[in-house]
């Protein structure tokens, strides 16, 4: 889909106050919610959403856009370093900022019959999440269903620890329970437990829904109940006594690196 691309006579623009903060206020979700859109910042991560989201705003320094001539958007502009910095979130900016909307993903349920899918149920932390984002893409995980109560994998925070991979992963807000109901008997449902039994020592299938929880908790009574996998990574050397549980972005890791080290003896 072409995007009009419009970009000023003036080779070096000034961002007027009302636009910075405007800018500044899309670190707000009701402000993202409203209009539909996102923040994100620097090279290789609006390098990456350039292909796959339509961008409504891009402010750039003279140097990016000499060796990106090629980005499109609504409307484009050259600013100085120190003018960025005035707009940007981070501590240092990095060259490029940009406003993109949000795409309206289909829901997704269909693949957890054909694919590995995960689910995260109250994933509080913006950085786990986009950690999470991450990791399903370098697994070639597609789809993510999250709870309503989890982190918005739009904040500021999520969009640049994802480094891109929301281009290329599906998310879908979705009630789990009910979620997990609505799929054809006999699916795969696959949660972490400290009860759980030795992953290392189960056979893990292709497809099927991977639930990741809570930072605190875990994953809830009202999912757990539907989880007909329960899994355990277990610590080494496994009688060894320390910590109870992993940060969810390295269990993660560790449970979708088991599932596809499986698939890839088959």
């Amino acid at each position: 889909m072409p995007y009009l691309c419009r970009l000023t006579p003036n080779p070096i623009m000034t961002l007027s106050k009302n636009r910075i903060k405007y800018i500044h206020s899309l670190e707000l979700k009701k402000n993202r919610d409203a209009e539909g859109i996102f923040l994100a910042e620097g090279p290789k991560l609006v390098g990456e959403l350039l292909d796959s989201f339509p961008c409504t705003f891009l402010a750039a320094t003279p140097a990016w856009r000499s060796r990106n001539p090629q980005a499109l958007a609504e409307e484009i502009v050259e600013v100085t370093e120190e003018e960025l910095a005035r707009a940007s979130l981070l501590k240092t900016p990095q060259q490029v900022l940009a406003i993109f909307r949000k795409k309206n993903a289909t829901t997704g349920k269909d693949e957890i019959a054909r694919s590995l899918c995960l689910a995260l149920d109250g994933v509080q932390d913006p950085g786990n999440l986009g950690t999470i984002i991450r990791l399903a893409d370098w697994f070639g995980i597609r789809h993510i269903f999250c709870s309503p109560d989890t982190a918005d994998a739009y904040s500021p925070k999520a969009v640049q620890a994802t480094m891109g991979s929301l281009a290329r992963v599906a998310l879908h807000t979705t009630d789990l329970p009910t979620l997990i109901r609505s799929l054809p008997h006999g699916t795969p449902v696959y949660g972490t437990f400290l009860d759980g039994e030795n992953m290392y020592q189960k056979e893990l299938t292709n497809n099927g829904l991977l639930i990741m929880g809570n930072e605190g908790r875990g994953i809830r009574d009202e999912v757990g109940q539907l989880v007909n996998q329960r899994l355990y990574i277990p610590a080494y050397p496994q009688e060894r006594g320390g910590t109870e549980s992993l940060n969810v972005g390295v269990a993660t890791a560790i449970v979708c690196a088991e599932f596809r080290r499986q698939a890839a003896k088959l």
